[in-house]
């Protein structure tokens, strides 16, 4: 697996985990690859520190300061994944759930022909666009780790 340390058109940053870098490749090709903040998929990757494993005779300082950047973060990321999961979890719980009949549902609730509830489901990038541009406020669930498994 390998980590990329990515940023959307807009600048917000994320990571992404990818099998290789040529699965990376595909699924920025395909329009997979998507901003958790605001759905672009107009992404690049940024600029980050290499991972180098160490020698054996390596000095051990040398050692220790290149384990300390990812034992930093560890906690910090496992902390933000539950956030996510716990986001995640509160929507499914208390809103309908409309498949992909998302797109009109959205528009009827933002155009009041129907009900206005909370609603989660389906939508292609290109829908998800529309939608936006049409002023209908729309937000990307996470995708965990578990799901990408």
């Amino acid at each position: 697996m390998i980590r990329y340390s990515l940023v959307c058109a807009d600048e917000h940053e994320f990571e992404g985990w990818f099998r290789d870098s040529s699965t990376f490749d595909s699924q920025k090709a395909s329009g997979e690859v998507l901003c958790p903040i605001c759905g672009s998929s107009d992404i690049e990757k940024a600029l980050m520190a290499p991972s180098v494993a160490i020698r054996d005779e390596a000095p051990a300082v040398s050692r220790d300061k290149a384990q300390v950047p990812m034992a930093a973060s560890a906690p910090a990321n496992a902390q933000m994944i539950e956030t996510l999961r716990r986001l995640k979890q509160h929507v499914v719980e208390n809103s309908e759930y409309v498949g992909n009949r998302f797109p009109e549902e959205a528009r009827k609730i933002h155009y009041e022909e129907a009900e206005r509830r909370s609603i989660y489901g389906e939508a292609s990038l290109e829908d998800a666009r529309s939608l936006i541009e049409d002023g209908v406020e729309v937000h990307p669930l996470p995708i965990l780790p578990e799901e990408k498994n």
